[in-house]
């Protein structure tokens, strides 16, 4: 596993960290010693950043990580999320300071630690300037709740206006093979900025996994439940897209997940992937991501078999998508 300073003042983390949403059951059932088990692995095979929220199942995920390591002594570094309201409207947000207080110190007690490495604004409150939303944050930061702040899904024109107030340490956007829209401003800004850039969904919602995925399988609660991509006629013609990458990336000896993480990491030296995953065989299959070396031929394939903009159907549904900042 390589490391790499998160922010421009963080500390070291491992290149990869793993998301836990799917802790909280967003893409099927799961279990304590499930959940325990996938962090053994991360633990394994050098991952020792996770990323999490206050929203994912009402604090479950914290709990879970809590709880482990209380029982094995061992602490990993830890982002997790607050502004959105549990139980509000759909997209209702808060970033004022007494709410972004309270969320902190709940998410704070759930992780059983006294400061998180790294805390985001999960959605912005469009009521509050970003502006004062980050003198918020620097206050956490100066009390030592929190090391450094990010935010997840703004523009670069946000970012660039929050940077004027004080360092943002990471932005948390959807990037990957099949999301490019980052490369509009948003990664260019991060590097600009000193901004570690943290794409999540890296791995595209598990279309970049070696098993092929099967909408008639999930759950009702899935998530990717309505998403256009995973909705027809858009799902087909992506799923026999991908599968020539697939066959690609075995070829040359890697699995899908791992091929698709090195291409994140191979469009900058400041990008840290979160893919989640709640099983550990799965963690296994894309650990070693970070060691991938490609050639100028692979970069050329890679190119041919999954150009810009070869997904059909938007990321989101309506739905969805409120609260995500859009900017192109």
């Amino acid at each position: 596993m390589k490391y790499l300073n998160l922010g421009t003042t963080g500390p070291r983390v491992s290149a990869i960290s793993l998301g836990c949403m799917s802790f909280a059951g967003f893409y099927g059932a799961t279990d304590k010693e499930t959940s325990f088990a996938c962090l053994d692995g991360a633990r394994a095979h050098g991952i020792d950043f996770l990323d999490t929220a206050e929203i994912y199942g009402k604090g479950l995920s914290e709990s879970v990580i809590g709880e482990y390591q209380k029982q094995t002594g061992y602490h990993f570094k830890i982002a997790t999320k607050g502004g959105i309201v549990i139980g509000g409207a759909r997209g209702e947000t808060n970033n004022s300071e007494p709410w972004l207080r309270r969320a902190l110190e709940g998410s704070l007690e759930r992780l059983g630690v006294g400061q998180v490495e790294l805390y985001y604004i999960h959605r912005r409150d469009w009521s509050i300037e970003i502006e004062q939303v980050v003198e918020t944050l620097e206050t956490f930061r100066e009390e030592g709740l929190i090391g450094q702040f990010g935010f997840s899904e703004i523009a670069p024109s946000s970012l660039r206006r929050a940077a004027k107030v004080a360092p943002v340490g990471a932005v948390q956007n959807e990037y990957s093979l099949w999301t490019r829209y980052p490369e509009l401003g948003l990664i260019e800004a991060c590097r600009e900025l000193g901004t570690t850039f943290v794409p999540f969904s890296p791995l595209a919602r598990g279309m970049f996994g070696e098993a092929v995925l099967d909408p008639e399988a999930f759950i009702d609660i899935d998530f990717r439940n309505g998403t256009p991509r995973f909705t027809e006629p858009n799902f087909t013609p992506n799923s026999n897209q991908i599968a020539k990458f697939r066959a690609f990336a075995n070829r040359r000896g890697w699995t899908t997940s791992a091929a698709a993480l090195a291409w994140v990491f191979d469009q900058g030296d400041h990008m840290l992937p979160i893919p989640g995953t709640r099983s550990a065989a799965h963690l296994a299959e894309w650990a070693g991501a970070s060691e991938i070396a490609f050639t100028d031929e692979d970069r050329a394939e890679i190119k041919r078999l999954l150009p810009a903009g070869f997904a059909h159907g938007d990321r989101y549904s309506d739905a969805q998508i409120v609260g995500v900042e859009r900017y192109c």
